[in-house]
C-alpha cells in the first residue's frame, strides 16, 4: 500500500473497467511530464474492441499494464469485510481469465506480477489467495481522495469535486510526516458521464505541482521494490 517513505518518489495508478474517456488527456499529461504510470484493467476492459487502441497505446509508451479482475467482482461484503462473497475457485478462475485477456495483447504474467483488486475492497483471505496464485496484491495509499474522482453529484455525500480532490492531495502532502513519499496514488482512466467535472483535466497541473515540490513520479516497480 506504500513504498519507501525515505524517498520522494510516488507512483501513479489508474484503473479501468467501463470507461476510458480520460485516455487522451491522461496520455498527453504523462507524456508532457515524462511519467510512466500503471494501468490496472479488467478483463471486460481488455476484451472491449472499443478500448483496443487505448491498450496498445499504453503498452507502446511503456506503461505498466496489469489486472483488476476479469468481471470486476465484489469479493467482500461492504458492511462486514470478513464475509466473503466469492469462493477460492471463483476468485482464481476470474483472476486468471483477466490474465488470459491480457495475453492477447502480448502481456505476459511474469511482466505483470501486481494485482489491484476491484473496488479496492478485499481482506486477508483474498490477499492470500492472490499470493497462492502467484501474484502480489497491492492497493492505493490511504490519506488523499484521489480515488474519489469517479464520483458524481447524484451520489450525494460521496461526491467530491475535482478541486476538493486536488486540495486533499496537497493537504496530505503537508500533513503526513513523510509527505507523499512512497505513495501509490490511485485515479481512474475514465468515469461515468454523470461526472462532468473530470479530475483528469487537473492531472497535468498536479504533476507539475508535485515536481515543483521535489517529487519524482516513478514506475510502480521502482517505488515498491
Amino acid at each position: 500500500m506504500r513504498g519507501d517513505t525515505a524517498e520522494k518518489k510516488l507512483a501513479l495508478l489508474f484503473t479501468g473497467h467501463e470507461f476510458a474517456d480520460g485516455y487522451p488527456t491522461i496520455r498527453k499529461a504523462l507524456r508532457k511530464n515524462n511519467v510512466k504510470a500503471s494501468f490496472f484493467l479488467t478483463g471486460d476492459f481488455y476484451r472491449n474492441p472499443a478500448f483496443a487502441k487505448v491498450i496498445k497505446g499504453l503498452k507502446k509508451e511503456g506503461h505498466f499494464l496489469g489486472a483488476h479482475s476479469d468481471r470486476h467482482l465484489l469479493y467482500n461484503d461492504w458492511g462486514k469485510r470478513d464475509s466473503l462473497l466469492v469462493t477460492k475457485e471463483t476468485f482464481t478462475t476470474d483472476l486468471l481469465a483477466n490474465y488470459a485477456e491480457m495475453a492477447k495483447f502480448g502481456i505476459k504474467r511474469e511482466a505483470a506480477p501486481f494485482f489491484l483488486p476491484p473496488y479496492e475492497w478485499y481482506n486477508q483471505q483474498i490477499a492470500d489467495w492472490c499470493q497462492e496464485t502467484g501474484f502480489t496484491l497491492i492497493n492505493y495509499t490511504p490519506g488523499t481522495l484521489s480515488h474519489a474522482d469517479y464520483t458524481y453529484p447524484s451520489l450525494g455525500k460521496q461526491y467530491r469535486t475535482s478541486e476538493f480532490i486536488y486540495t486533499s492531495i496537497l493537504n496530505q502532502e503537508q500533513k503526513d510526516p513523510h509527505g507523499l513519499n512512497g505513495y501509490l496514488l490511485l485515479l481512474h482512466l475514465g468515469t461515468d458521464p454523470a461526472r462532468t467535472d473530470k479530475f483528469y483535466h487537473r492531472l497535468d497541473e498536479l504533476l507539475q505541482e508535485l515536481t515543483r515540490r521535489g517529487y519524482q513520479m516513478a514506475p510502480l516497480q521502482e517505488v515498491i521494490q
